[in-house]
């Protein structure tokens, strides 16, 4: 195994020189850089990282901490953060762990030392007060809070808005009677799009009721259980907005096994624009969320300097939300979806159904 007595001895360098060039020292020259590296590179020699760190107090880490590593959307957010860390030379350490305030706290605690810079994701309680005492120490991101903090920067989805925005697509449509397929109860994701789906159907007069209310837990599984009791009703819905693309692709399972056409029986839309929700039949239509954007932006609020007056304020970003129309509602193209991101041209209701 080469040493880095090997690598100077072969740049023809001194040990000093070398140890700058890795620990990125201004002192040494371009040229001397490049011959180290190449000389390195050769012999297969890479310095010790955790003796580097101890050294120079950088680990070039990012820690990560998620609610669920498995799925399109947790992969596009992830995939978002490892770009745009990347970019600045920095790595990423993920875990999942954020069930609750005590497990996040040992989490935090675990990566302490380790991390330059600490992302969490935690929808489904207030991560504020076990990120706290953290804060300090360790810059931090939270990626959809239900609640935003003084001390620590966000970045959130528009849930309510583009719950709104399909919701309002229905109505447009002559729907009067739209159930939805809510997430988990405490999840600020779901809570925050049932609220959303509430307000749309009042604008339009429309009192919510509490039987096309069908919970979910973001899972497929579930979103089929749901369009099962949903068919059960007395009254069925003549359209149906799941909270996310999961639940509505377990849904159309459902209404399709059911012999329930889809759109011609129900309209179907959901939330997120996962990949599959362009591939499936009938193609989804949805709230489009630019997900890999999600997990590059809570790494430049983390890594970007803050200038002037407000540098110590934290900064809440809000991402917006597009409709994307396809045919599962019955207004996109019959024969395959819309390109991602096509956005619903905005018309007036046509009368309503009954």
């Amino acid at each position: 195994m080469a040493t880095i007595r090997d690598v100077a001895r072969g740049s023809k360098v001194s040990i000093a020189t070398v140890s700058r060039v890795f620990n990125e020292s201004a002192l040494v020259s371009e040229a001397t850089r490049h011959k180290v590296i190449a000389v390195a590179t050769r012999l297969g020699y890479w310095p010790n990282g955790i003796a580097r760190s101890l050294i120079t107090n950088r680990t070039h880490a990012l820690g990560v901490l998620m609610p669920d590593l498995s799925g399109e959307f947790f992969s596009e957010v992830i995939h978002g953060m490892d770009l745009a860390s990347r970019e600045r030379g920095f790595h990423l350490l993920v875990s999942r762990s954020s069930s609750n305030a005590d497990e996040l706290t040992a989490a935090v605690r675990s990566v302490h030392g380790r991390v330059e810079g600490l992302i969490v994701m935690a929808p489904d309680f207030d991560a504020g007060p076990a990120i706290r005492p953290w804060a300090g120490k360790v810059p931090t991101v939270l990626i959809n809070p239900g609640h935003a903090t003084d001390a620590t920067d966000s970045v959130s989805i528009a849930n309510a808005e583009g719950a709104h925005l399909v919701v309002r697509h229905l109505l447009g449509l002559g729907h009067r009677s739209i159930a939805i397929i809510t997430g988990p109860a405490f999840n600020f994701d779901s809570l925050q799009r049932r609220e959303g789906y509430r307000e749309a159907l009042r604008e339009a007069g429309i009192e919510p009721a509490p039987e096309l209310e069908l919970a979910g837990d973001f899972s497929e599984h579930s979103g089929y259980a749901a369009a099962e009791r949903m068919l059960r009703l007395p009254v069925r819905p003549t359209a149906v907005f799941a909270s996310n693309d999961y639940m509505a692709v377990g849904a159309l399972g459902a209404l399709h096994d059911a012999g329930v056409r889809v759109p011609e029986d129900i309209a179907m839309a959901g939330f997120d624009d996962i990949p599959l929700a362009h591939y499936i039949n009938p193609a989804l239509t949805t709230v489009r969320v630019d997900i890999p954007e999600l997990g590059r932006r809570a790494v430049q609020l983390l890594l970007e300097p803050r200038p002037g007056p407000g540098a110590g304020v934290a900064r809440h970003e809000t991402l917006p939300t597009t409709l994307v129309v396809r045919s599962s509602c019955g207004a996109g193209p019959r024969n395959g979806g819309a390109p991602r991101g096509t956005r619903s041209p905005e018309s007036p209701a046509p009368p309503a159904r009954r």
